[in-house]
């Protein structure tokens, strides 16, 4: 079997990046079947070998950072037509396929984020503690979660998280690394599945001290606590890469 990779940084959470690189499926003259789907993290497609000796198959890996989601993805092939035709023809058709197919692909993820309610949120982060705050009203009244809220149309995700953060908890903060991504699927602002998605990043206080202005209550726990608080369903998932930067010396 023959190899080519591929990386694309995508201008989209997860969940629209996943779901627009299905929609678009991939660039070949020949249909292939799904072998495993992972959403919004990975998919597997091959033909063959029932289509005469051709062998392809077509992973896919999507992974959230700072700047978006980065695609991942892998293209095996065999013709059956000789080595010379697939390490030279076949080779350079499959990657002239592949750049055309990932630059609409990226564009049409992008057009498709504008549509999607982020929300962001922040692990403030002091010493071998982080803050945590409980909602206040509302159906989630009482259960714990990061402070942070919706970005705005437009509006940079770190800019969006230093504004939630001062008209929450009245304070200054300095994002830091990005913790992760977790899927809403409309549950913040209603609406299909890839509606809305959570972004958290780690940050610190650059200026005054934590006041709850929305919550009922505020705490700066330690690794420890963390399990003990009834967290909303959202900020759970994120819980691992938090106890991973508090237990950091």
């Amino acid at each position: 079997m023959y190899r080519l990779r591929f990386t694309t940084v995508v201008a989209a959470p997860l969940t629209v990046a996943f779901d627009v690189a299905r929609a678009l499926g991939r660039p070949w003259p020949f249909p292939l079947e799904e072998v495993e789907s992972v959403r919004p993290v990975r998919d597997l497609y091959a033909a063959g070998p029932g289509r005469g000796r051709r062998r392809l198959t077509h992973e896919r890996w999507f992974t959230a950072t700072a700047t978006g989601t980065v695609v991942d993805e892998q293209v095996d092939w065999e013709s059956g037509l000789g080595g010379l035709v697939d390490r030279t023809v076949l080779r350079r058709r499959v990657r002239r396929a592949m750049r055309r197919h990932l630059d609409s692909y990226a564009a049409a993820a992008a057009v498709r984020a504008l549509d999607v309610v982020q929300v962001v949120g922040a692990a403030v982060v002091r010493g071998d503690r982080v803050l945590v705050a409980q909602r206040g009203s509302g159906p989630l009244a009482g259960l714990w979660e990061f402070p942070g809220g919706k970005v705005e149309p437009g509006e940079d995700h770190l800019a969006a998280l230093v504004r939630e953060c001062a008209e929450e908890l009245g304070v200054v903060v300095a994002p830091a690394e990005f913790l992760g991504e977790v899927p809403l699927d409309g549950s913040v602002a209603g609406g299909a599945p890839g509606a809305s998605t959570l972004r958290v990043w780690a940050a610190r206080l650059a200026d005054g001290e934590p006041v709850a202005r929305e919550h009922r209550e505020l705490r700066w726990v330690r690794t420890a606590d963390l399990d003990g608080l009834d967290w909303i369903a959202a900020d759970r998932p994120l819980l691992p890469a938090v106890r991973a930067l508090l237990a950091r010396p």
